[in-house]
């Protein structure tokens, strides 16, 4: 296969490399694009989009939709950008869309999962638990209502993690591509299975268009590492480096009407607290599908 991300090419990874890091955002603001209406972009505005999304598999919205819930809204921004498969996973609404607030505690399945808290939540990317033909390239998020107080993500591009932890250590591109490094657990519904156990890789390379994807969970509950010396270091080094402040993780707030559209990339978000009158509520689409016009062979080409 002819992609930078396969180990052994070292020739084209250098080259990959020198491009990529060339003209990198340094700032969060580097990475906004304002537009007037999401669900109908100009021209401008999408090529403005797609050229963030080029250069760092992501690229942050700010609309002046404020705080209308229309939820046509993360539809038709992701349809603009060929993301069209959506995953309807188990607790995502009727349409697709998750809506991410603070759970009742009489909501039902929803309340026991992280995501529908006020708790932080660590590093990941999203569907890490899917299984293969499952698998999420696309992550879009939008603001309706903000918190009150914190709420606020970290963004990687996953394609830097790679070429961090290659550059320290080919080896670790090599232990966390072992199709066996990584083990999700059956989720169990009584004496159901309710997600089959799922067996993977953290990074791998689509062996049609050449693209990196990655699975990974910085949590420790729920998740099974393969247990050798080389996986425990790739682990260790690429823990150390989401912590250690680097320029290339963004830090920011979505706001009213402002939005992510990425590749899947790396993310966190610190926890946060309501007010009675004012709950935080976004909207989360996964699709199956990445961002189209960002494939590596549009560089190979």
């Amino acid at each position: 296969m002819y992609s930078p991300f396969l180990p052994d090419n070292d020739a084209l990874y250098q080259r990959w490399r020198e491009q990529k890091l060339q003209h990198y955002p340094v700032y969060l603001e580097d990475l906004i694009v304002e537009v007037r209406d999401p669900r109908n972009l100009s021209d401008a505005e999408h090529q403005a989009m797609l050229t963030r999304c080029r250069k760092a598999n992501m690229v942050i919205y700010a609309g002046k939709t404020g705080d209308d819930p229309d939820r046509s809204i993360p539809h038709r921004m992701a349809q603009q950008f060929g993301l069209q498969h959506l995953d309807h996973n188990w607790l995502a609404d009727d349409d697709g869309l998750t809506s991410l607030t603070v759970a009742a505690a009489d909501s039902g399945e929803r309340e026991h999962y992280i995501p529908y808290s006020n708790r932080l939540i660590q590093w990941h990317t999203d569907g890490y638990y899917n299984l293969p033909e499952q698998q999420i390239h696309g992550l879009l998020l939008h603001c309706v209502r903000s918190a009150p107080e914190g709420g606020e993500n970290r963004l990687l591009d996953h394609e830097i993690a790679y070429l961090r932890l290659r550059d320290q250590n080919p080896d670790y591109i090599r232990a966390l591509m072992q199709s066996d490094v990584m083990t999700i657990p059956a989720r169990t519904d009584g004496d159901t299975v309710a997600r089959a156990e799922n067996v993977g890789p953290v990074f791998a390379v689509d062996p049609l268009t050449g693209d990196l994807h990655m699975r990974y969970t910085i949590r420790g509950r729920n998740v099974v590492w393969k247990d050798d010396s080389l996986t425990r270091q790739a682990l260790a080094a690429l823990s150390d480096w989401l912590e250690c402040g680097s320029s290339y993780i963004f830090r920011g707030k979505l706001e009213p009407g402002m939005g992510l559209v990425s590749n899947n990339v790396l993310h966190d978000r610190s926890g946060f607290t309501d007010t009675e009158n004012h709950r935080r509520l976004l909207y989360r689409a996964r699709y199956m599908d990445r961002i189209a016009g960002t494939s590596i062979r549009e560089w190979l080409a």
